[in-house]
């Protein structure tokens, strides 16, 4: 199955302070996926990167073949 949605490389950092360090990820479609960690691991920063909400500092966001990491 091919993913829908494929993260590769994502970094995010606040200031100095490294939040994503290199995530990768694919979702397929119909899959049901949970994201899961401590309080501070970076849950909701990751998915506010994936929905656009939040920008990335590296890495690409791709949904399908096309690259949405800078929605400009």
């Amino acid at each position: 199955m091919s993913a829908v949605l494929r993260a590769e490389g994502l970094w995010k950092r606040f200031g100095d302070q490294p939040v994503l360090r290199g995530v990768s990820l694919e979702l397929s479609r119909h899959e049901v996926v949970a994201v899961i960690g401590s309080s501070g691991s970076g849950k909701s920063t990751l998915l506010r990167c994936l929905n656009l909400l939040e920008s990335i500092d590296d890495g690409r966001i791709l949904l399908g073949d096309d690259d949405i990491s800078d929605p400009r």
